[in-house]
């Protein structure tokens, strides 16, 4: 399967000199099921990226995540790679200001 098309790529929030930390927002459009928090994914870099999950009201998955700015890249590059959660038409997704995310939830 095609790698979905993204909208935008992750910028940057500066926390500290040689800290940054991104917040990416990332809406899932397709037939998605089973996104997964990054700690439960196989790529263990992923471990430590916060954020969260949910249905929108027209049927996608709107995922936030919010770590290191390379650990994030990875999480909303593998949403619409080819190890994606279903058939996913494509990913469109904005940058946020980081609001220090602790843990992955779902709602």
């Amino acid at each position: 399967m095609p790698a979905a098309p993204a909208c935008t790529a992750p910028g940057r929030a500066r926390t500290g000199a040689l800290l940054s930390t991104v917040r990416v927002v990332a809406r899932v459009s397709g037939v998605v099921q089973g996104v997964q928090a990054p700690s439960q994914g196989p790529a263990s870099s992923l471990r430590g990226v916060g954020g969260r999950r949910g249905p929108s009201a027209d049927g996608d998955v709107e995922v936030v995540f919010e770590g290191a700015e390379a650990a994030v890249r990875e999480a909303v590059e593998a949403l619409g790679g080819p190890r994606a959660p279903g058939e996913v038409a494509a990913v469109h997704q904005r940058d946020e200001p980081a609001q220090g995310v602790r843990g992955f939830t779902t709602e």
